[in-house]
């Protein structure tokens, strides 16, 4: 058990690792191609389209074969199309190479989630935040690889073309340790639902959880693509001070990642839904009203630090609902919230042509009260509180 906890650790830090090195070769790719920024604006919702077609395809492929096969596979894809983005030349290229890229992705992050549900099951505990958290830490090495051979003036095909290499090789090392579909005998910590008595009213409990799912990345997408911009346009920060407002958030939500699994176990998923969310509502708030920066950078932290938990507790929510069809729930609850992650900065462009900048992040504020209002669909409804609950009042 102990070997597939760290087996999935890995992955999800090589999945942050991969489409973090996709991220910081963006500005190089883009002037390789020759695309404007509008242009490149459009291609990356085919990594997004693609993205969202590999989380519905892999879903029930992993309910079929299993994670332990589907999860390298999935890797093994995402780091080969890791390297077609830096081989393009022309505008349809790289919309190919992207979209095979996020279906890649896609296929990684859904069969990867579903490994997670099937280890938290074995442990009878939360685990799953603290592997959100490596994901994020991936990035963060991809980012210091990145700027390394950006500055030894590597070209984007050579190093993404070292990080599939990396990818493939942590594929294949990492995949013996894998469990079993059959490798976890443990009862199912039902985190999120009530038992499973008919297949009909699966469908409608999922749903419920991915429109949750959507709204609470919904923030993520909007604190990742206008955090900055809000500091630097509202109140006139300079560029590198402004640039503090999205390190703020990530960092805060990492770190929040990590705490999130023992504070569930303690509170269980209802509050750290409920409180989590809520206290993102207060961040967003005071980072829209502030009008002094520090206080502006402390609402960005506030809202990643209330985000930490809450995206795990819905995944976990999903795969444990149903064991036989965890990759299946967990696909439909990603995917919604991955759209949503895309919708978010899409929705606020045109907004502030309406308001200012700085109001439009009410929008995502309102989604935070909205989750902290309905975060009850979490409670469990079964005669006796489940594992991972530890027993604790809502």
């Amino acid at each position: 058990m102990r070997a597939g906890r760290l087996a999935t650790f890995a992955y999800f830090a090589l999945n942050g690792f991969l489409m973090g090195m996709w991220i910081v070769h963006i500005p190089s790719i883009e002037h390789r191609v020759g695309i404007s920024h509008a242009v490149l604006g459009w291609l990356l919702l085919l990594l997004g389209a693609g993205a969202f077609v590999g989380m519905q395809i892999v879903g029930p492929l992993t309910d079929r074969f299993g994670a332990r096969t589907v999860v390298p596979l999935s890797a093994a894809v995402c780091s080969l199309t890791l390297v077609l983005p830096g081989l393009a030349t022309h505008a349809w290229m790289l919309g190919a190479a992207l979209l095979l890229l996020g279906l890649g992705n896609g296929c990684l992050d859904v069969s990867m989630n579903a490994h997670a549900v099937q280890v938290e099951r074995g442990y009878r505990r939360p685990v799953m935040s603290a592997f959100h958290a490596t994901f994020s830490i991936g990035g963060v090495l991809a980012s210091l690889a990145g700027a390394r051979t950006l500055a030894s003036d590597w070209s984007p095909a050579a190093t993404l073309g070292a990080a599939a290499l990396l990818g493939l090789a942590v594929a294949a090392l990492a995949a013996p340790a894998l469990l079993p579909s059959s490798g976890v005998h443990a009862p199912a910590p039902n985190p999120g639902a009530a038992p499973v008595r008919s297949r009909r009213s699966t469908p409608r409990h999922i749903w419920f959880l991915a429109t949750l799912a959507l709204m609470i990345m919904l923030c993520e997408g909007v604190a990742n693509d206008w955090s900055a911009l809000h500091l630097r346009t509202v109140l006139d920060a300079p560029a590198a001070t402004a640039a503090l407002a999205y390190g703020a958030f990530a960092t805060a939500m990492t770190l929040g990642r990590f705490l999130a699994d023992r504070a569930a176990a303690r509170l269980g998923p209802v509050a750290i839904l409920r409180y989590g969310a809520a206290a993102a509502a207060v961040g967003l708030a005071v980072a829209a009203l502030s009008p002094w920066i520090p206080l502006a950078l402390a609402g960005w932290a506030v809202l990643g630090a209330g985000l930490s938990g809450c995206v795990p507790q819905l995944f976990s929510a999903a795969g444990h609902l149903d064991p036989d069809n965890a990759g299946a729930n967990v696909s439909r609850v990603a995917g919604l919230g991955y759209l949503g992650m895309l919708a978010g900065p899409a929705v606020i462009g045109p907004l502030t042509h309406v308001v200012p900048l700085n109001f439009t992040l009410f929008l995502p504020a309102a989604c935070c009260v909205a989750a902290a209002a309905t975060a009850g669909i979490l409670r469990p409804r079964g005669p006796a509180p489940s594992p991972h609950e530890g027993g604790a009042p809502k």
